[in-house]
């Protein structure tokens, strides 16, 4: 964030020595080495600092972002994933056929195209042109009086952009399942199973797919913190209130202790995911568990 906090937040006709004074209060005029370690100590205790630009704690303003963007980002996930594996499990079966190359031409359609093209396209469509969804924001204003409305207000304006990142991860998904599956078809123990009279879907979902499913757990985990630059995009295409969306403004705005704080979590996200995957796959995979126990 090149530039200087202190001449985006104060008016251009203060004085040098006013600006210095704004400086000694944030903290600018201490040695970077300084800055850093005040820096580490605040992550450690969670002390995220003030945000120069709101003058509020970061993590209150933080916390009131999270749940928005932990909602779009997990039912995008989860549908986009979901729906990728049905596909690329429909296309292994059926190679091909038509089924496998509609799921190959849409699956690498969906993720050519830039992310916020798309979001632009379906906001035009069906929130300007036909106006079936909000145009902005994560709520209604004013608010619906019960709570049922507002959760249902609240679904409205998520299911758009929800269904963008859906639309646009679904393919990677389709295609990397598709591909091992159609690998783990080809193994002798599907050819056992097969010889044995089994029925085809409890070959496909029983034998093959719970094979081919520690990778795919592995991706998935390994895919939450880089879907938040896509949090970045669509909250800000869609005027979210998100994490994404305050990240953005806070590196705009010069405002350092918001923007840390933003990077900090994506940072834990990432660790946590890693170490979330890494005992997944040995839940999932019997194999590892016997192997780690050999060696000890």
């Amino acid at each position: 964030m090149p530039g200087d906090a202190v001449s985006t937040i104060v008016d251009p006709r203060f004085s040098p020595e006013a600006k210095e004074r704004l400086r000694e209060l944030f903290g600018l005029d201490l040695p970077l080495y300084r800055q850093f370690l005040i820096y580490v100590r605040r992550m450690l205790t969670f002390d995220l600092g003030i945000s120069f630009l709101s003058q509020r704690p970061v993590w209150e303003e933080l916390k009131s972002r999270i749940p928005n963007t932990v909602a779009l980002l997990g039912s995008a996930l989860l549908l986009s994933s979901a729906l990728g594996t049905w596909l690329g499990v429909k296309a292994a079966r059926r190679r091909g056929g038509l089924t496998e190359k509609l799921v190959l031409v849409s699956g690498s359609v969906s993720f050519s195209f830039p992310s916020f093209f798309v979001q632009l396209v379906l906001l035009l469509l069906f929130a300007y042109t036909f106006p079936v969804f909000p145009l902005r924001g994560s709520v209604s204003i004013p608010l619906p009086e019960s709570a049922f409305a507002r959760a249902l207000d609240y679904l409205w304006h998520l299911l758009l952009p929800a269904g963008s990142l859906v639309i646009l991860g679904f393919g990677s998904w389709a295609i990397y399942v598709r591909n091992l599956m159609v690998k783990t078809l080809g193994e002798d123990f599907i050819l056992l199973a097969r010889a044995k009279g089994l029925p085809e879907g409890r070959i496909l979902w029983n034998h093959a797919f719970r094979s081919a499913l520690p990778p795919v757990l592995t991706i998935f985990l390994l895919a939450l913190p880089g879907i938040v630059s896509g949090a970045v995009i669509t909250e800000t295409v869609f005027s979210l209130h998100g994490v994404g969306k305050y990240l953005l403004d806070s590196i705009m705005g010069h405002d350092y202790p918001a923007a840390g704080a933003a990077f900090y979590i994506l940072g834990l996200l990432t660790i946590v995911s890693n170490l979330a995957a890494d005992a997944a796959y040995a839940l999932a995979d019997p194999r590892i568990r016997v192997g780690r126990r050999i060696q000890r």
